[in-house]
C-alpha cells in the first residue's frame, strides 16, 4: 500500500471541509476524487501534501505516518502536487521553472536525465525552454506545472484540476501524458471537474459530497451508476 487515508477530518475554523474520509492508493494506481465545488477534493490533496493540517484522522505514506508534517518534509518523501490554477513562476524561464521542481535533489546527472524526459513528453516545453513562463499559453503553463512536479521524481503525484480552462485538444494531450506518467510507475490522485475525463483515466474513484465519501468503486462501475451519471456526467 502506497498511501492510506484513515478517517481524515479537516476544518477551516468552525467549518468542516472533510469529515472522516478514508481511502487508499496502491502502487502505480490512478484514482480520482469526484465531486462538486466545495466537496472537499482540493482540501484532501492539500492535506496530503502538508499544506493543511488535519483536525483528526491519519495519513500513512509508504509505511510512515505523515499527517501533520510540514510540506517541505513531505515533498522529499516522494509526494508532489500540481496545484489548481498552475501557479508557475511567471518571471522565470521554462527551464528555470522546471529546475525549481528539483530543488531538494542532489543527483545532478539524474536531474538532467529527468529534464530530458520532461522535454520528451512535452516537446513544446523544449521549444520554449528559454521563454518566460508568463508568455506561455494556458495549456503550456499546465504542461510546465506538471513537468515541474515530476522533476521532484515523485512516487505519488497529486493533480488538482489539470484540464481547467483548457481547449479540448489540449485536454486530450494532458490526458495522454497522465497515462504515460502512470505507465512510468508514478501513482496519481486526480481531482478533476470534468468527471467524464477523470472516470476515463482513473481505475478507481471516490465520490465526495459535502466533505464525505458517499460512493466508491471501480471507475467502470461508477460510469454506469445512475446517481453519478445524473449528478456528474450530465446523463
Amino acid at each position: 500500500m502506497l498511501l492510506e487515508i484513515k478517517n481524515l477530518t479537516v476544518k477551516y475554523g468552525p467549518v468542516v471541509a472533510l469529515r472522516e474520509a478514508s481511502f487508499q492508493v496502491e502502487e502505480k494506481d490512478m484514482i480520482t476524487l469526484v465531486g462538486a465545488n466545495g466537496a472537499g477534493k482540493s482540501t484532501t490533496l492539500r492535506t496530503i501534501s502538508g499544506l493543511e493540517k488535519p483536525a483528526g484522522g491519519e495519513i500513512w505514506y509508504d509505511g510512515h505516518r505523515i499527517d501533520g508534517m510540514p510540506a517541505e518534509k513531505i515533498l522529499p518523501l516522494g509526494i508532489s502536487q500540481v496545484p489548481e490554477g498552475r501557479r508557475v513562476f511567471p518571471g522565470l524561464s521554462v527551464a528555470e521553472n522546471l529546475h525549481t521542481g528539483a530543488y531538494t535533489r542532489k543527483d545532478k546527472a539524474e536531474v538532467q536525465r529527468d529534464l530530458e524526459w520532461i522535454y520528451e513528453i512535452f516537446p513544446r516545453l523544449r521549444e520554449r525552454h528559454t521563454q518566460a513562463a508568463r508568455t506561455l499559453s494556458g495549456g503550456e503553463q499546465q504542461m510546465l506545472a506538471i513537468g515541474r512536479a515530476l522533476m521532484a521524481r515523485p512516487h505519488l503525484l497529486l493533480l488538482d484540476e489539470p484540464s481547467l480552462g483548457l481547449a479540448p485538444k489540449i485536454v486530450q494531450e494532458i490526458a495522454h501524458t497522465l497515462q504515460e506518467i502512470q505507465r512510468q510507475g508514478v501513482s496519481v490522485i486526480l481531482v478533476e471537474q470534468n468527471a467524464e475525463l477523470a472516470l476515463e483515466l482513473a481505475q478507481y474513484g471516490y465520490v465526495l459530497e459535502t466533505g464525505q465519501i458517499s460512493l466508491e468503486g471501480p471507475t467502470s462501475e461508477l460510469r454506469d451508476n445512475e446517481t453519478v451519471r445524473e449528478a456528474y456526467l450530465g446523463v
